[in-house]
């Protein structure tokens, strides 16, 4: 059980763009109409693609963002988290503060600057070329989007990046709450970006033959895969009174995280591992099942995660409550992936809606779960969890509680 006197981690800023949007209202706005932003790809050569389908953020111009002498520095993963990052700090009214510098920090998750690698392998290996892009390394490094919110915001406190895979960004604002209740930040910035939408990943997720090529339909019974995905999404956690003393308007409480590992195999999921890591929540939550009024599911669409996390939460819950997967409409978007669907947990939160399960057509007996099918579901729920399952048998889960 948490410790009473333990400080509470507030949520006063929300920043995120994807395939549903360029802000984190109009991705919610779409997420709750149950438009899926899944499509033909666009940005790149698919010719030697068997996929054919990404949810990909339209229009996105890095140009129209950033001068021209920072943009060379930034790959377009680290564009689409400043850009979130600034979003969420302007929806928390959250003014600089050079005093308080060293209070402020940022925890993402790790995201390799793909474009930029993919990019810099083709002109050697492809092309001949002697040398490649000066700033590669600076625009790859995994850190790189952390680093940049740093320097964009003056943030000198606990900073750094978190690898665990698709588990990542849950991982990073699990552990961002855990720097504000240990008392070694009062401003968290915290989530995950990832634009890995170039040909030499889609060719390695082509291998693991994993990859839908309609579309991603999770817990239905003709699923057959999972679509990438693109995004970043940013939250603005605080203490508690640190919030409130500035007036700030708190959209909901990160109540507690729950985190373990499978140990059992790099690929397929365990449903002791699942189930270990929504009950480690719930218990640092100090929740009880009953009070989940909500889950987010990891939901990828593939035959075995779905039924692994299915199974899962009927062991944590017995009868489980509303479920639903937004990867049926922002795609699996990796390091981003637990980042865009917390902040889809906070927003069903705070409007007291349940977001769908789009593309469902046919209940699969192997997943008896309510996945508010299709159209969005009003429910005033008071507390929820986001389940993030990664690669390597990593489990990371978010637990949320209405704001009081």
């Amino acid at each position: 059980m948490p410790d009473s006197k333990r400080r509470r981690v507030a949520i006063t800023g929300l920043g995120a763009i994807c395939a549903l949007g360029n802000d984190a209202r109009a991705v919610w706005s779409a997420l709750q109409a149950g438009r899926s932003g899944i499509g033909p790809i666009s940005a790149i050569p698919t010719t030697r693609l068997s996929a054919s389908i990404a949810a990909e953020i339209a229009g996105f111009d890095g140009a129209a963002h950033f001068d021209s002498r920072r943009l060379p520095l930034l790959d377009r993963t680290a564009q689409l988290a400043m850009v979130a990052a600034r979003e969420a700090v302007l929806n928390a009214a959250l003014p600089s503060n050079a005093a308080q510098a060293h209070r402020r920090g940022v925890i993402l998750a790790a995201a390799i600057g793909q474009s930029s690698l993919d990019a810099a392998y083709l002109a050697f290996y492809g092309e001949g070329a002697s040398r490649v892009h000066p700033l590669t390394v600076p625009r790859v490094m995994p850190n790189a989007p952390a680093s940049h919110l740093s320097m964009e915001f003056g943030l000198r406190g606990p900073s750094y990046a978190v690898a665990s895979a698709c588990a990542s960004a849950n991982h990073a604002i699990g552990l961002a709450a855990d720097t504000i209740r240990a008392g070694r930040a009062d401003v968290m910035l915290t989530g995950g970006a990832d634009a890995s939408l170039v040909v030499g990943v889609f060719k390695c997720w082509e291998a693991l033959r994993v990859l839908s090529a309609d579309t991603c339909r999770p817990f239905s019974r003709d699923r057959t895969g999972l679509v990438l995905g693109e995004g970043a999404a940013v939250l603005v956690l605080e203490d508690w009174d640190h919030a409130r003393q500035r007036g700030a308007s708190v959209l909901a409480e990160l109540a507690g995280s729950g985190m373990s590992a499978d140990g059992l195999d790099i690929t397929a999921p365990d449903i002791d591992g699942a189930a270990a890591a929504m009950q480690a929540a719930l218990d640092d939550a100090g929740l009880d099942a009953t009070e989940i009024g909500y889950v987010n599911a990891h939901g990828t669409g593939t035959r075995l995660n779905d039924r692994i996390e299915s199974a899962a939460l009927r062991r944590v819950f017995g009868r489980p409550p509303p479920v639903s997967s937004s990867k049926s409409m922002i795609g699996h978007c990796l390091s981003a992936g637990g980042a865009l669907e917390a902040v889809a947990t906070v927003m069903a939160l705070w409007h007291g809606v349940l977001p769908p399960t789009a593309g469902f057509r046919e209940a699969d007996p192997e997943c008896n779960v309510d996945c508010v099918p299709n159209v969005a579901r009003a429910a005033p729920i008071e507390a929820a969890l986001s389940n993030s399952f990664a690669f390597g048998g990593l489990n990371a889960v978010l637990a949320f509680r209405r704001a009081a």
